[in-house]
């Protein structure tokens, strides 16, 4: 039926929907003979993306009716973008970084950005929201997704003190400083990283996938070759959320979306979006965003403050290092541990917004400083929000 319609239609491709998604009716899309632009300023400047209280509102293009698609990706809460070369992947990953730019502050959205290919996203390497400047190595994209899965351990010991559920509890009873980012995590391109060391992949990103919705943490992947062995099943299972781009067969377009339909995608931003809460995919065409304009966006941010890397040193430390268990009193790795010991006997108080104005350093830093300094009983526990803690004697149990 699809070869005899596409012949009386004198069309490429066509595609059957059966039926139309609330409506008793079968739909047959023909792609147009001119593709349509869709850009960055067309989405985000329409009601619906305008009218999203989110941060993370991400723009990614526009439904066959021409209907502007927004997706926010706390509610996702992890994306896979899967698509064979040329067929617009690392685009539409860059518009979800732009939609982010234009939307939140270093303050409202921290990134890190994995970029095997180390040419697609190197215009990002100068915005205040990085963690870390932009990995093309994938030890140290490996590194860290260790450093994230700590990372979300750390955050729900914090949640546990202040009695709450998750990021957006947290923050509401924290001003300043005190409140944490969303951390969004960019990896492109996911088969590179899976060829180094697959099954630890797999598990950090499995564990992040299942656990790290409430602590704000979320993953971006990207890769061009949906095989199997790459998007395994434990890795598609906790990422509903998913977009398939043009693809060499409908096995890859199975592995992604588990229909077929993507191999008759046209290629250039012409994709199938699978959200959490749809049965089937919507087509749409997915947002252009020149290199000019991300050239802009992030002068624009370069401009506001330049770089403010973290400089965590776990960030891109070895899996032996961020493995090992830290029960012991003796994990003070961070060169300037003892900085902030000095500076917290000073003041005769601690508390992590006053270790990052005293160090000029970012919240993670800090609070794992004291997280460190518990441990070793330099000083008290969490007392509430707004209440300092109380500072101990000694650097360690039992010194003087």
């Amino acid at each position: 039926l699809n070869d005899n319609l596409a012949l009386a239609l004198a069309a490429r491709t066509l595609r059957i929907e059966a039926p139309i998604p609330g409506k008793s009716v079968v739909g047959i899309e023909v792609p147009n003979l001119a593709v349509g632009l869709v850009s960055l300023r067309d989405v985000v400047e329409t009601a619906i993306f305008r009218a999203s209280p989110s941060k993370l509102t991400v723009a990614l293009g526009r439904d066959v009716a021409g209907a502007p698609i927004v997706l926010e990706l706390g509610a996702m809460p992890h994306l896979l973008v899967a698509g064979q070369t040329g067929s617009g992947k690392s685009v539409n990953i860059s518009s979800i970084l732009c939609s982010l730019l234009l939307n939140a502050t270093p303050d409202d959205v921290r990134l890190l950005i994995g970029d095997l290919k180390r040419v697609d996203f190197t215009a990002f390497g100068d915005v205040p929201h990085l963690i870390a400047p932009v990995m093309t190595d994938a030890d140290k994209i490996l590194n860290a997704l260790f450093w994230v899965v700590g990372e979300m351990d750390r955050r729900y010991r914090l949640f546990a003190r202040t009695s709450s559920r998750n990021i957006g509890q947290y923050n509401e009873k924290h001003t300043g400083s005190d409140r944490i980012p969303y951390v969004i995590f960019v990896i492109d391109e996911l088969a590179d990283l899976m060829l180094q060391a697959p099954i630890q992949v797999e598990k950090q990103i499995t564990r992040v996938a299942q656990l790290a919705r409430a602590t704000g943490i979320h993953l971006v992947l990207g890769t061009q070759r949906p095989s199997v062995d790459v998007i395994t099943g434990l890795i598609k299972a906790n990422i509903p959320a998913r977009i398939a781009f043009a693809t060499a067969s409908a096995v890859d377009s199975r592995t992604i979306i588990d229909m077929t339909g993507a191999e008759k995608l046209l290629g250039r931003g012409d994709m199938l979006v699978l959200r959490p809460d749809l049965a089937k995919p919507i087509r749409a065409q997915g947002v252009y965003v020149s290199d000019n304009e991300i050239q802009l966006i992030s002068r624009h941010w370069t401009l506001q403050g330049g770089t403010a890397y973290d400089r965590h040193p776990k960030v891109l430390e070895g899996p032996d290092r961020l493995t090992r268990r830290e029960s012991d009193g003796e994990d003070i790795d961070d060169e300037r541990y003892e900085e902030a010991v000095e500076i917290i006997r000073h003041e005769g108080k601690a508390s992590v917004s006053m270790l990052q104005r005293k160090m000029t350093i970012g919240f993670a830093r800090a609070g794992r400083l004291i997280d460190i300094m518990e441990r070793n009983g330099v000083v008290g526990p969490d007392r509430g929000p707004g209440k300092f803690r109380e500072v101990y004697g000694s650097a360690r149990p039992g010194e003087e």
